[in-house]
């Protein structure tokens, strides 16, 4: 566990940036010499981590202190796993691999509600992107209860090659969609699946969403739309639980 979310200066940085920290965003100051930082850009190019400008003040709000120069870094506040991890949980289970794909969620809240029904529901771990989603930082772990500490979460460059690698190891993937033939209840909770879920305002992405070997819809009684992306994401989970472990079989 890194217990700073932000790193700052030029040095300290750099340092991160050749270290095994997982640096998910740089922010540098306008008016700040490109020259004088010109190895921190080539490093995070390198390691396609997003460079944001932005005016000084921004930089002094995110990290409350103003002796920045200029830069900093947002950092993850814990580990990532990676694949074989996953799937090594699933081997030591006994079972079919059960792993949760996140398309885009931004909102440490959800993020942390959905690691703890993962703990929960006994899914092997989460699989988020490198880009646009929100990452493992403190206010994921408070919300997530201590299942930060218990889930594995793995983070990929792209979610689409990500899906056919997984295909190729033998796994379904299931996504959502609101007008799916599929009811959710339909699903085979017993073969090796990962759960698609989309983010909180657009959903599942199209890409993504062409990627899926099944969409299910959550049937929807009332006047809203949809369901919030972590209650959506139990929802699911719960009946791979289920069907894997029905109400007087085995446990």
């Amino acid at each position: 566990m890194n217990e700073n979310e932000w790193i700052t200066g030029r040095n300290p940085v750099l340092e991160a940036l050749h270290s095994s920290a997982s640096v998910q965003k740089i922010w540098v100051a306008e008016g700040v010499k490109k020259g004088s930082i010109q190895e921190i850009i080539s490093k995070a190019r390198e390691k396609n981590i997003v460079i944001k400008y932005v005016p000084r003040k921004k930089i002094d709000q995110l990290i409350g202190a103003k002796n920045h120069q200029g830069i900093a870094a947002s950092v993850s506040a814990y580990d990532y796993a990676d694949m074989d991890t996953l799937f090594a949980r699933a081997a030591q289970k006994g079972q079919a691999p059960f792993f949760i794909l996140l398309d885009g969620i931004e909102d440490p809240q959800n993020l942390g509600s959905i690691l703890r029904s993962a703990d929960a529901a006994g899914a092997d771990g989460i699989i988020i992107p490198k880009h646009g989603a929100c990452g493992l930082t403190g206010a994921v772990a408070k919300a997530s209860t201590g299942a930060i500490e218990h889930v594995p979460v793995v983070k990929v460059t792209n979610l689409v090659r990500t899906m056919e690698r997984l295909k190729k190891e033998g796994l379904w993937i299931a996504g959502t969609e609101a007008y799916a033939e599929a009811d959710y209840r339909e699903l085979d909770g017993e073969m090796p699946v990962v759960l698609v879920i989309g983010s909180e305002g657009k959903g599942v992405s199209r890409l993504v969403k062409e990627s899926c070997d099944f969409l299910y819809r959550i049937p929807m009684s009332g006047e809203v739309s949809s369901l919030n992306a972590a209650v959506s994401c139990s929802l699911l989970m719960y009946e791979v639980q289920r069907k894997r472990h029905p109400l007087g079989g085995a446990t």
